[in-house]
């Protein structure tokens, strides 16, 4: 009897950690999810960004075939190469509407259409999923899958230099 005692014992403390290490978790999902929710927040009420998040030596990746698809190794060369030129052709910037988002573990995904208008009058229109990897606060690593011929005719019909 002792031992099964003491064997019920050892099993219900082992199972402890178990539990708070899942509790523990669903709290960070849920704080990565709300930090995520207040930047997009932010970005539709011209306020701020996810970009905002990112941090210094963030790897966000452009998967498929647009023109801007490939990774970027560090915060500065994804807003340099990728954002501030995007920026620069649009006459009203993108307004996020999120669809749904999801959290799991360190990563929040964000299913979202983005809308604005370019310097030519012609609309920009999108769908975005995002794949955010989050330590402390911060975007460490990002994929994000969007329409590349919509994402493409824009930057094509658009240069930098006929955007300025």
């Amino acid at each position: 009897m002792s031992i099964s005692k003491s064997l019920a014992t050892v099993i219900a403390m082992a199972m402890i950690p178990v539990v708070s290490a899942g509790e523990s978790r669903a709290a960070d999902q849920a704080e990565n999810k709300k930090i995520v929710q207040r930047a997009f927040d932010a970005w539709a009420n011209g306020t701020g960004s996810p970009y905002d998040l990112l941090a210094e030596d963030v790897t966000w990746t452009i998967v498929g075939n647009s023109l801007a698809s490939k990774s970027y190794p560090s915060r500065e060369a994804f807003i340099g190469e990728v954002i501030r030129p995007f920026n620069a052709r649009m006459s009203v910037g993108l307004k996020p509407t999120i669809r749904n988002m999801y959290a799991d573990g360190d990563t929040v995904i964000v299913f979202f259409d983005a809308s604005g208008t370019a310097k030519d009058g012609k609309p920009y229109t999108n769908t975005y999923a995002w794949f955010l990897d989050l330590h402390g606060g911060k975007i460490v690593k990002a994929s994000a899958f969007f329409d590349s011929i919509a994402f493409n005719d824009l930057w094509t019909r658009l240069p930098p230099a006929a955007a300025q």
